[in-house]
């Protein structure tokens, strides 16, 4: 905090009145305040009567003078408060020549207001007991011992530029837990301490003091919430001990930020159980960071160790070791109960900040995120072993701990609010506004025209029945025009006797006039009578013919057939789309995806599918075109952020990116996607610092969803464990990279559905209804390896490979592994952050990005060269048609899991488009036989039914176009079928199949050309020229069928319109 550089200025401390107050002798004590600053007396009150009401008057004013350059500081008034000590003169007995005296309660002031702004205050402050005095008795009643005290400067130590301008820092030693069986007393108690440096930009470090420790027995649980306590030896009320207002609350061990490392042996150490325990404060340099909180390994102090991480000679116990035991024993100026400690017997421990951390990891290791570490200029000699600080290899081998939390009044890097992020999203891609929903409207006008012509001849049909409905009945067919004609006459006459014509015309009138305002907005005079005339003849055309329409609908034609018509929901259109997109028909596909658009351009969904394929074909401008239409129709999307961010990034517009990323992390804070995403952003950026915080954040998340679905299953299975605070969790439990050694890994495995047993008959099949496709649907915190004594990780039985030694690894040092089920049903290993991430970017097609993911997924530990990873790296080569890299990769993911049905089934893919059809049907074989399906079966049932129709093994295509058929129909499944129907001469399956693919799609010229064929062995001349004639004019490109069809055509002498 930036000091004021001025003179000495004095803080005036006043108690002014005390409550409550009782003594050793009587109800009216003498007593006296005695005032205490860093370790020096303010002074002496005047004694003062306590009244039988337990209430004195002091007016007692004490002060100080606060001067930076040279005594008390700002640090001082932070972390030392006012002591104010209560004694009682007890009475003189005969023959007594001094006053004796004696303790009653001490009570704390603290000065933190004053670096706050404010100038003067005034505070109630308890007044805390010593031991075995009178006030203790008070204490337990509903009354309250205090001091009414105030504190006044002449003006504010600090100016607002320099409040705004500054910052606290606040460093709770919470405890240390598992310390080395060693430190329990065998005689009197001991003091236990922890000190700290904290480092200054030109200034030398600050050293930071935690006193008083006190040791607990095993099994003793530290309550929560528990108050902090100052750290200043003496105390002499224990309730004085305590900071006002100040809680240790605790929380989820794996919520914590910490780093537990192994360090290497090194340097001896002189000080008895010498510790150091190394704290990474990077993250409070991540936006909106203000506290860190978590669990730190206590190692050997070792010179040569320390100054490798931390670039720091000074020792701060070896070198004030000596100051500090003297302190221990003076305790406070003038302090009654100053108690001495037997030096030997000093158990100390260090925690010293860390500057640059370690980037190497070591088999076993985990790390927490850390920046790049910057090598000593210095060379080290070699390093001892660790029998030169046997007391500090207890640590080690006690697997101590200490946890601690670091806070900050506000964060040293701002954090930009989400309301600013949603006003840069909205300034780049302006909300689309949504479509006004009109009540009326010129098509309304007409249906509303066409209701009433419908009521009024319903009207008309009834009258007409009551007038001739018996004459009709016994005439019959026998009537006559004539007959009619005067029937006609005399219902025409009746409407207008009755009045009924007139009334018919006033029900059509307020239609009529809708009409003109609605369709024709006609809404003023016309200027002339032949403009009048004009309207009034294309008014009465329109109206007949409306008339005309309604009136067939009421009373349709019987002789004129139903047309039957296949409705193609959105779902089929999509899949219609991603067969066309598979099949390299991007031309098809593109038609498929605008007909969705078309029909609902106001679901983003659509926009998103689009852009994707466009990402495919690389075409990156209308790719971003789409998802910012997407993000347009809904600027809370995330999905729609993240591809707008993506997109950025590849059109190399990286100030919008980090808008678009940064924007998602914000509305959806649990997104691991968008938490990676930023981090790579990052990354690009070179900003390790912030791409280490995204990272950590998308690993913690990650983390918090996997142990969430493992409570939910301990829940289903009954199998709740509770925990506790107090206890040590395994080192080998879930660490940031993931699952390691000490937990258990589940993988989710899904039976598919038997199937339906053979149907007798074909066509029942073509005529079940298809089932419906499914669509693929702050505070910062640190991962720590023995997180808190909470949680008791359940070792597993089931043994994990071992990661190799890696020279290199990612400038990321955070991932996790999480039971991520298959949208498919294939049981999929536990995912990084960089694979759920890579499964997202391949889903839409962003391979471009995909590589940049993958490089992260090698290096990081827990994550490297898995089965999913190869299978990726096939993926992305086999879309290049680089099928030498492909089979490569391929051939290592079916090493590393052989049982794999989407290995096989990519196997499948990379030996169909390389033209090796027989491998291709042994491994499309193989993958419908696994108990589990692969990711893409509609495609594998659609490749190898071709290769069977290729070696005529028609009725084993049959069969496998009727799977697919019933899995997910389209047009090329049903033509399959078609095919393979007619070529076992089963003619009526074939023509119900063939039809089938027509009606889903009449622009395919192969079921054109098929239907033909059907229909000339069937002998029906006009529909098979009816089916020629589109063959030919779809251009059908297969010339062995179309010399087939003209073969058949010469066999039974008709077909062709041209002989």
């Amino acid at each position: 905090m930036e000091q004021v550089l001025s003179t000495g200025r004095p803080v005036q401390i006043t108690v002014t009145d005390g409550y409550d107050l009782k003594g050793f002798k009587g109800d009216t004590p003498v007593t006296f305040i005695r005032a205490e600053f860093n370790q020096v007396v303010l002074g002496d009150s005047a004694k003062v009567t306590v009244s039988p009401e337990g209430t004195a008057k002091y007016n007692f004013m004490s002060s100080f003078e606060y001067n930076p350059e040279g005594g008390i500081t700002l640090d001082d008034l932070a972390h030392k408060p006012v002591f104010l000590t209560m004694t009682e003169v007890l009475p003189k007995e005969k023959k007594q020549k001094d006053e004796k005296t004696s303790i009653l309660g001490q009570a704390v002031v603290d000065l933190l207001p004053l670096l706050e702004g404010e100038s003067s205050f005034e505070t109630m402050v308890p007044l805390h007991p010593v031991p075995g005095s009178p006030l203790e008795l008070v204490r337990s009643s509903v009354k309250q011992c205090s001091l009414e005290v105030k504190v006044f400067v002449a003006e504010p130590l600090l100016t607002t530029a320099q409040i705004l301008g500054g910052n606290l820092l606040k460093v709770t030693l919470e405890a240390a837990y598992s310390v080395p069986e060693s430190f329990i007393p065998v005689g009197p108690m001991q003091n236990y301490m922890v000190g700290m440096q904290v480092p200054s930009v030109g200034e030398k470090d600050s050293p930071i003091l935690f006193k008083n420790g006190t040791l607990k027995l095993g099994g003793e649980r530290e309550p929560v919430p528990r108050p902090k306590k100052w750290p200043i030896a003496n105390i002499l009320a224990p309730g004085a001990n305590n900071i006002p207002d100040a809680f240790i609350i605790g929380g989820p061990y794996e919520e914590e930020e910490g780093e537990l490392n192994h360090p290497e042996a090194d340097d001896e150490s002189q000080l008895s159980f010498h510790g150091v325990a190394y704290v990474n404060m990077v993250p409070l340099l991540y936006p909106g960071v203000k506290r860190i909180r978590g669990a730190f390994h206590v190692y050997p102090y070792l010179d040569s160790t320390v100054y490798e991480k931390t670039k720091c000679l000074f020792s701060l116990f070896r070198d004030t070791g000596h100051h500090l035991i003297q302190n221990n024993k003076i305790g406070g100026i003038n302090s009654p109960l100053s108690k001495p400690v037997v030096s030997k017997n000093l158990k100390e421990e260090k925690t010293v900040k860390e500057k640059d951390m370690e980037g190497r990891l070591r088999p076993g290791d985990l790390q927490a995120p850390s920046i790049k570490s910057q090598s000593s200029d210095t060379p080290l000699e070699v390093e001892p072993s660790l029998s030169h600080n046997p007391e500090g290899q207890q640590y080690v081998e006690a697997g101590t701990y200490i946890v601690l939390e670091i806070q900050l009044d506000r964060a040293l890097v701002p954090k930009r609010m989400p309301e600013e992020l949603a006003r840069r999203v909205k300034e780049m891609i302006p909300p689309r506004p949504p479509l006004t929903r009109r009540t009326g409207g010129a098509q309304k006008a007409v249906t509303d025209y066409h209701m009433q012509i419908k009521n009024i001849s319903r009207a008309i049909l009834d009258e007409y029945h009551r007038m001739f409905g018996k004459q009709v009945a016994k005439l019959g067919s026998d009537m006559d025009s004539e007959t009619m004609e005067e029937q006609k006459c005399l219902l025409n006459y009746e409407l207008n006797c009755s009045g009924k014509y007139f009334a018919f015309k006033e029900q059509l009138k307020h239609a009529v006039v809708k009409i003109v305002r609605e369709k024709y907005l006609k809404t003023t005079s016309f200027e002339s009578q032949e403009e009048l005339q004009t309207f009034i003849s294309e008014l009465y055309v329109f109206l007949v013919d409306q008339m005309h329409v309604a009136l067939n609908q009421t009373m349709p034609d019987d002789t004129q057939g139903a047309v039957s018509t296949i409705y193609t929901s959105s779902e089929q259109l999509r899949l219609f789309a991603f067969e066309a997109e598979v099949n390299e028909n991007f031309e098809m596909a593109a038609v498929y995806y605008e007909e969705r658009l078309v029909r609902e351009p106001q679901n983003l969904e659509h926009w998103l599918d689009y852009g994707a394929f466009c990402l495919l074909t690389e075409d990156n401008i209308k790719a971003q075109e789409c998802f910012r239409k997407a993000l347009s129709l809904n600027q809370n999307h995330i999905q729609s952020l993240l591809l707008c961010g993506v997109l950025a990034v590849l059109m190399e517009n990286y100030e919008q990116a980090e808008i678009f990323f940064e924007d998602a992390t914000c509305l959806e804070p649990t997104n691991v996607v968008a938490w990676t995403l930023l981090g790579l952003y990052y990354e690009i950026q070179n900003n390790d610092i912030r791409m280490e915080m995204a990272f950590h954040e998308a690993f913690k998340q990650l983390q918090a969803r996997m142990l969430q679905a493992q409570v939910m299953k301990q829940r289903i299975t009954g199998i709740v464990e509770y925990v506790e605070e107090g206890g040590k969790a395994e080192e080998s439990s879930l660490g940031p990279w993931g699952i390691t050694n000490g937990s258990s890994a589940t993988a989710m495995k899904v039976e598919a559905p038997a199937g339906p047993g053979a149907p007798s008959s074909i066509l029942d099949d073509f005529l079940e209804e298809s089932s419906k496709l499914q669509s693929d649907s702050r505070e910062h915190i640190l991962p720590t390896q023995s997180q808190d004594p909470t949680v008791t990780q359940k070792p597993s039985n089931i043994p994990l490979k071992e990661i190799p030694v890696k020279k290199e690894t990612s400038k990321c040092q955070d991932s996790s592994t999480f039971l991520h089920p298959s949208p498919h049903g294939v049981s999929q290993t536990p995912a990084t952050i960089f694979m759920e991430t890579i499964r997202f970017l391949m889903k839409v097609n962003a391979v471009q990005y995909v590589h940049r993911v993958l490089a992260h997924e090698l290096l990081c530990p827990q994550g490297g060269p898995s089965c999913e990873y190869y299978l990726v790296l096939a993926q992305t080569h086999l879309l290049k048609k680089d099928f030498a890299k492909a089979e490569e990769y391929l051939q290592h993911a079916a090493q590393m899991d052989y049982l794999n049905p989407n290995v096989w089934g990519v196997k499948g893919h990379l030996y169909f488009l390389s033209g090796n059809h027989a491998e291709a049907k042994a491994c499309y074989e193989r993958t419908i036989s696994f108990v589990v399906d692969a990711s893409e079966m509609h495609f594998i049932f659609l490749r190898l039914g071709h290769i069977y129709l290729q070696e005529k093994e028609y009725e084993k295509a049959k069969k496998t176009y009727l799977q697919a058929c019933k899995r997910s129909p389209t047009c090329l499944t049903w033509l399959g079928l078609g095919i393979s129907c007619y070529r076992l001469e089963e003619l009526t399956e074939a023509e119900d199949a063939l039809s089938e693919a027509n009606a889903l799609n009449n622009y395919n010229a192969e079921v054109w050309a098929y239907l033909a064929l059907v229909s000339l062995k069937a002998g029906r001349q006009l529909e098979a020229e009816q089916a020629y004639k589109y063959t030919m004019k779809l251009k059908l490109k297969d010339k062995a069928l179309l010399a087939e069809i003209h073969m058949v055509q010469e066999t039974v002498g008709f077909g062709n319109p041209s002989f």
